[in-house]
């Protein structure tokens, strides 16, 4: 299990896929906003 393994991590970097072992990265600023929460009350 290494870099020709895909279904590995290291694997799926060499070949340049994405699936449930190395997940595509959600950009954070650049996103309109839809699924965040709008933080409630104060902190104290």
């Amino acid at each position: 299990m290494g870099k020709g393994d895909k279904k590995t991590r290291r694997g799926k970097i060499i070949k340049g896929s994405y699936g449930v072992r190395r997940p595509r990265k959600k950009s954070g600023p650049a996103t309109t906003g839809t699924g965040r929460k709008k933080a409630s009350g104060a902190k104290s």
